[in-house]
């Protein structure tokens, strides 16, 4: 018998003991903090006026870390900010090119002073498939965060 009860063949037995496993997995990447992350722009996204059709704006995200990330962007307004990939996994030093939209909208007449664009990232469960997956960032472990304010120039 093992530190986990009796184990056979029985498929529930190795359901419950993958269970077990990718849960103590999540534990010990979730008891490490995240390392850092680097964005290029590092400070803030800039969109120039004319806002009467759709902008896009690139931004680098690097994993300075020396483990695997998962990572998750947040927008203060959906419906004019869109995110592409909104989310993923980046390998050490590894780095991502994010297309960040800005649909049209009446400049001026909309209220823009709280736009931003929010990195969050967590390590990844060690032996995890390099596939995104929400529940890294539910529970106890920590995420963390970067804004990134949206500034709009007339």
């Amino acid at each position: 018998m093992s530190i986990l009860g009796p184990f056979d063949e029985n498929r529930n037995d190795q359901k419950n003991l993958h269970r077990v496993l990718n849960s103590i997995q999540i534990a010990t990447a979730q008891s490490v903090p995240p390392g850092d992350i680097q964005t290029q722009p590092n400070a803030k996204i800039v969109f120039n006026a004319p806002y009467d059709d759709k902008h896009t704006y690139h931004i680098k995200v690097i994993n300075s870390s020396a483990r695997r990330i998962g990572y998750g962007i947040k927008t203060t307004n959906m419906k004019r900010l869109g995110v592409d990939p909104p989310c993923g996994v980046l390998d050490p030093k590894e780095a991502v090119l994010l297309a960040v939209s800005c649909d049209a909208f009446a400049y001026g007449q909309e209220d823009t002073n709280n736009d931003r664009i929010t990195v969050e990232w967590t390590n990844t469960p060690d032996g995890a498939a390099k596939q995104f997956r929400r529940e890294w960032f539910q529970g106890d472990g920590m995420v963390r965060r970067k804004n990134l304010p949206i500034e709009y120039n007339p």
